[in-house]
C-alpha cells in the first residue's frame, strides 16, 4: 500500500483536505531549485517505487522529466481550455471543437437565467474543475460561484505533481453545452501520441461515480496491455464510427510533442476535440503488465532540455 492510500485509511476525509491544503500552501512557497526533489518525493508518495527523472526510461518517468524540463508557454496555452480552441481551429478546423456558450474572467459576469437548461462550467487552467449541470433548475448559483471563485485562486501546478506548464494558462471559467453520446453519457476517447504518432488509445466511461476503462490499438484491437489510473476494466467495445477522423486529427495536433494525449467525443455521429494534454493523470498511471512502461518509455525521443522560467531545474 502507497503512503497516500495508507493516509485514506487512516485520516477522516476533512483531514485528508486540511493535508493536501498544506501541501498546495508549502509548494507554493517553494523555490523551483526544489521542484524535482519535491516533485520525486511527491511520486514516491504515490507509487512506493524511485521515479528516476534524471536518467528516465519508462514512458512513467519520461512524462516526469518532460514536467520538469519541456514545460513550455506554448504548452501552456494549449492545455487552456480557451485558448487552445483557436489553435485547433487554425490546425484541423473549428467543425471540431464544442460550441462555446460564454467565457468569463470572474463567476460574477456569469448570467445563469441565459444560460440553456443544461451546460457545463469549466475552469480553463486545471484539470478537474467541471461543473456539470443537466438540469439547471437544480442548480444552486451561489454555491456554484463560490467554487468557481475558490478554483480560479489555484494553481494547478502546485496541487503536488507539479504539472508546471500550467502556471502558463489564464484562468477563466468557459461554459459549453451538456453533451450526451450513445453510451448515455459522454464516453472519452483518448490517444497517446507521440510526436504525430498515434500509440494506443484507451476509453474513459464514467458512471454513478465509478470509472471504466479499456486499452486498444490503433486499429481498435484490445491491446495486450492495460493502461490505467484508479479505475475498471472495462468489457470490448465497438469502434466509433469516426475512429479514422480521430486517427488523423490526433497525429495532426500531435505533431512536434514528444508525449501528448489527444481527447476526442463522438456525439450524433460527430467527432469533437476534448483537450490536449501533455502529462496524463499526473505521471500516475499504471501499465499492465508493468513491463509495456519500458516499450512506450523507448518510443518517447526527450526534446533538449529548458529552462522554466529562467531557471534549469
Amino acid at each position: 500500500m502507497s503512503v497516500k492510500g495508507a493516509a485514506e485509511v487512516i485520516f477522516s476525509p476533512p483531514v485528508q483536505n486540511w493535508l493536501k491544503r498544506a501541501i498546495y500552501r508549502h509548494n507554493c512557497r517553494m523555490s523551483p531549485d526544489h521542484y524535482r526533489s519535491a516533485l520525486k518525493h511527491w511520486y514516491w508518495l504515490f507509487k512506493c517505487r524511485p521515479c528516476h527523472v534524471e536518467e528516465p526510461r519508462t514512458m512513467t518517468e519520461k512524462i516526469h522529466w518532460l514536467k520538469l524540463y519541456d514545460s513550455t508557454p506554448v504548452k501552456g496555452r494549449l492545455a487552456d481550455k480557451f485558448l487552445v480552441r483557436q489553435w485547433v481551429a487554425g490546425k484541423v478546423g473549428e467543425r471540431y471543437l464544442v460550441p462555446l456558450l460564454g467565457v468569463w474572467d470572474s463567476p460574477d459576469e456569469i448570467d445563469f437565467e441565459s444560460l440553456p437548461d443544461s451546460f457545463v462550467l469549466k475552469a480553463t487552467h486545471g484539470s478537474g474543475w467541471n461543473i456539470l449541470v443537466p438540469d439547471k433548475s437544480a442548480l444552486d448559483v451561489a454555491r456554484t460561484r463560490q467554487r468557481l471563485r475558490e478554483w480560479l485562486g489555484l494553481r494547478q501546478a502546485m496541487k503536488g505533481g507539479f504539472e508546471l506548464h500550467y502556471e502558463y494558462c489564464e484562468p477563466r471559467i468557459v461554459c459549453e453545452p451538456f453533451l450526451r453520446d450513445a453510451s448515455g453519457g459522454l464516453r472519452d476517447y483518448k490517444f497517446m501520441v507521440f510526436d504525430g504518432v498515434v500509440q494506443f488509445i484507451f476509453t474513459v466511461d464514467r458512471t454513478q461515480g465509478r470509472a471504466l476503462r479499456g486499452t486498444y490499438l490503433p486499429d481498435w484491437t484490445r491491446a495486450p496491455f492495460e493502461y490505467t489510473c484508479e479505475a475498471d476494466r472495462a468489457s470490448d467495445i465497438p469502434a466509433p464510427a469516426g475512429l479514422e477522423t480521430m486517427l488523423c486529427l490526433a497525429g495532426e495536433l500531435g505533431k512536434g510533442f514528444a508525449c501528448a494525449r489527444i481527447d476526442f467525443y463522438e456525439v450524433d455521429g460527430d467527432v469533437y476535440f476534448g483537450e490536449i494534454t501533455f502529462t496524463d493523470a499526473d505521471g500516475l498511471s499504471d501499465f499492465t503488465p508493468s513491463r509495456y512502461d519500458r516499450v512506450f518509455g523507448d518510443r518517447i525521443i526527450l526534446p533538449e532540455k529548458k529552462c522554466f522560467k529562467g531557471v534549469m531545474l
